[in-house]
């Protein structure tokens, strides 16, 4: 476990971790070393208190392009069966780490998504898109098959059965107005400014009641295939932990001093609240 990474760029500051991809020749392309780096980061991650969200993006012109042809895909081609389910655990213990960090973690998509990088940022939990950034699950042009990685499990509750269908059997790139339309981007920004945009989602969140971004997070993973009667008692539970947390009564308290709440390990304060006309504290 380790948050001095080496092949990425790793900076926490203002409550937000950003990781950068760092090989912008290769379109951030994936080794072998940055999907073990990567995955034992985001696990990393969930005992850093002073990372409280996590904007993930690409130096360059991509975001990523997926396993790097020389690096990975020339030398899967010598290993048995044996050694490529090793190699396809390897990938989706990533994606799993991703969806399992209980902060918010958002994309900022800086262009060409491919491949892994598609389903990386489909892992995510939001999508800032730049205008020029493209997305495919193109795992069908290269004779595979496009469940992988979970993304037979992650595109259809963001876009619909349907739509994820057809992502998957064509793997065909689809643009940023495209991605916006159906659902898969959350906000199309200028390209200039997808990482500012991505990093003031995530200040905002950073300066939130991190317990409670915990469990809704949570209650977003674990109340799929639940019923809704199960979905509700869980919820009810979990709403009822929240109101036992000390930033439940901060935010009260700060309401009726008409003051920002400065919630339970919040580095910054928003100085005007929404609804309120009070300062910082």
């Amino acid at each position: 476990m380790t948050l001095s990474p080496q092949s990425f760029d790793l900076e926490i500051s203002r409550g937000v971790a950003q990781i950068t991809l760092n090989r912008p020749e290769r379109l951030n392309a994936l080794t072998f070393e940055i999907y073990g780096e990567l995955a034992s980061t985001f696990r990393s991650l969930e005992r850093a208190d002073e990372a409280r969200c996590v904007v993930i993006t690409g130096k360059g012109r991509g975001f990523c392009s997926g396993g790097d042809v020389e690096g990975i895909i020339a030398e899967l081609f010598a290993r048995d069966i044996t050694g490529l389910v090793e190699f396809t655990r390897v990938t989706g213990a990533l994606i799993q780490a991703i969806a399992e960090l209980r902060r918010p973690v958002i994309a900022a998509v800086n262009g060409v998504a491919v491949g892994a990088g598609a389903v990386i940022a489909a892992a995510c939990d939001m999508r800032i898109f730049a205008e020029s950034a493209r997305i495919g699950f193109i795992f069908p042009r290269v004779g595979l098959s496009g469940a992988d990685m979970g993304a037979s499990f992650l595109l259809p509750r963001i876009v619909g059965r349907g739509r994820a269908a057809e992502l998957l059997f064509f793997g065909d790139l689809v643009d940023a107005a495209e991605s916006l339309r159906i659902g898969l981007a959350n906000r199309v920004v200028p390209d200039a400014e997808v990482v500012p945009t991505a990093r003031a989602w995530a200040e905002k969140l950073a300066r939130g009641p991190a317990f409670a971004h915990r469990m809704t997070k949570q209650m977003l993973e674990s109340e799929h295939g639940l019923t809704l009667a199960a979905a509700i008692e869980a919820e009810a539970q979990a709403q009822a932990l929240c109101m036992a947390h000390p930033d439940f009564r901060a935010a009260y308290e700060a309401n009726k001093e008409k003051r920002a709440p400065r919630f339970l390990g919040a580095e910054i304060v928003d100085p005007k609240p929404e609804g309120q006309g009070g300062g910082a504290a």
